[in-house]
């Protein structure tokens, strides 16, 4: 099992980050949202003038197991399409991607299709798509083990590249299910609550994915009865899991022990948080939280990770789109506290 070593931000920077936003050339407490970004990415990278170097995009394909009950109106082999389509710069996350400069990575760690003869697909499959959880674990601890290896060595790579801020997607066919089962179980909420549409359910079709759900959800826990086993997050995370949701987690993980800034994306990639929370919570003040999508259920994640979403769009695509959406309200925090200036510069009188 992976060990990290994530640290809350030292608190001595605070004031020191606090005199320099309130001394620039504004009235106190006039950008609002943008000066509490600024603190957060200050602290974050322990400095009065933070930097969003060479953004990098993870794009992370895998199927699930789960999909072969129709908990989804989109049929497996649209994970793979779409992989592909990415290749040719045709989704949305390739245009968020060209339009703030972020450096995309497309990654297969589970699609069940053969994808390693495909230009631009790094080729890191895991296997090709979990188990179903309906019936059993989705994967294996060895496999679980070896996604989370797979997130580290993206943000390794990242990393040395120069890159201060990442930003996270998916494709993966079915994946609010195995979301929507983090959160009930790591939210307390009850599962019905958790569940929405995902990519276009109608209400018969809800109906059945909250059914097949609630009997994976009552299997797995008299399985623990039987076996008396302790319910750590590790085990949930495993047991219903995608491969992209948890390379998705060590990719968070990794990135916060490095300091680097982490843009979250909608209901698949705050319920990735919210399990890396589950492991590390230090790792959340590395988090910024882009968007609050049209999932239902995903308010009230962010609402027990006490999350404040930059953007509410109603978005509901993926890809880490409405992340990307997000940036360049951070990089205006980042702006400003670079490029504003103050009132002793200005020659402005400080009437405060």
């Amino acid at each position: 099992m992976q060990i990290f070593h994530i640290q809350a931000p030292e608190e001595a920077i605070r004031p020191a980050i606090q005199s320099k936003i309130d001394n620039l050339n504004k009235p106190k407490g006039s950008l609002g949202r943008l000066e509490t970004l600024a603190m957060q990415i200050c602290l974050a990278q322990q400095t009065l003038t933070p930097s969003l170097a060479h953004p990098c995009h993870l794009l992370l394909g895998g199927d699930h197991g789960i999909e072969r009950e129709g908990v989804s109106v989109s049929p497996r082999e649209v994970t793979w399409q779409q992989m592909v389509n990415f290749t040719k710069g045709g989704g949305g996350v390739n245009m968020f991607c060209r339009q703030h400069g972020f450096h995309l990575r497309i990654v297969d760690v589970g699609v069940d299709h053969d994808l390693s003869q495909i230009p631009d697909i790094l080729n890191r499959k895991i296997a090709p798509g979990t188990r179903n959880f309906l019936h059993e674990p989705a994967m294996s601890p060895s496999e679980y083990d070896r996604a989370i290896s797979v997130g580290i060595e993206l943000v390794d790579a990242c990393h040395t590249e120069g890159c201060r801020v990442l930003c996270i997607g998916e494709m993966g066919i079915a994946n609010t299910s195995p979301s929507s089962i983090w959160m009930s179980l790591f939210c307390h909420i009850p599962l019905a609550e958790c569940i929405g549409a995902g990519s276009g359910l109608n209400s018969t079709g809800i109906t059945h994915k909250y059914e097949v759900l609630t009997q994976a959800l009552n299997r797995f826990n008299s399985q623990l009865s039987t076996l008396n086993s302790q319910l750590s997050p590790e085990y949930i995370i495993r047991y219903f899991g995608g491969f992209e949701m948890v390379v998705a987690i060590g990719a968070m993980l990794r990135a916060a022990e490095l300091q680097m800034l982490v843009l979250v994306d909608g209901f698949i990639m705050t319920a990735c948080a919210l399990a890396a929370c589950q492991l590390y919570p230090a790792a959340q003040d590395y988090m910024i939280f882009g968007h609050c999508g049209d999932e239902s259920g995903h308010r009230r994640m962010l609402d027990f990770l006490r999350a404040e979403p930059i953007l509410s769009l109603g978005l509901r695509l993926g890809e880490g789109t409405g992340a990307l959406c997000a940036f360049p309200i951070v990089d205006s925090a980042v702006r400003m506290m670079n490029e504003m200036n103050n009132f002793d510069n200005a020659n402005i009188t400080k009437y405060f």
